[in-house]
């Protein structure tokens, strides 16, 4: 993951590559350390966490929609990354969101609401709030 700030473009087209680069292990290991395994159960809306580690040890690969959930949390979260750095994009990933009905992008993402938590990204990043 890039450590020094990108511009707007440069930082969703890194995340996008970097997401569609990264195998669902990785993403899953990725998650777990950064938010913890019950939390990337949460968004992946599974109800044992445990599945996230065998996800992430190759043991088994998560259903198409948990992937997609999976992978739409480690984007967003490298975009914001990008942008800024490692701190911000997990604190922000955690936070209420005006722009989400005070969610956090994480409860958002599980709720599927992808293109509302990519908007509030880019909103956060452009500083209109």
């Amino acid at each position: 993951m890039q450590t020094q700030r990108e511009n707007t473009a440069q930082a969703a087209d890194r995340a996008l590559r970097d997401t569609a680069e990264q195998s669902i292990a990785e993403i899953a290991r990725f998650l777990q350390e950064t938010f913890s395994q019950r939390v990337t159960a949460h968004i992946a809306r599974v109800e044992d966490p445990k599945q996230v580690g065998r996800w992430a040890r190759s043991q088994n690969a998560p259903r198409f929609d948990s992937e997609c959930r999976l992978r739409t949390a480690y984007q967003v979260f490298t975009y914001i990354a990008n942008c800024e750095n490692e701190h911000i994009a997990r604190a922000w990933m955690m936070g209420m969101n005006p722009q989400l009905e005070d969610d956090s992008p994480i409860q958002a993402i599980a709720d599927e609401r992808f293109k509302e938590v990519m908007a509030a990204a880019r909103s956060f990043r452009r500083g209109d709030l």
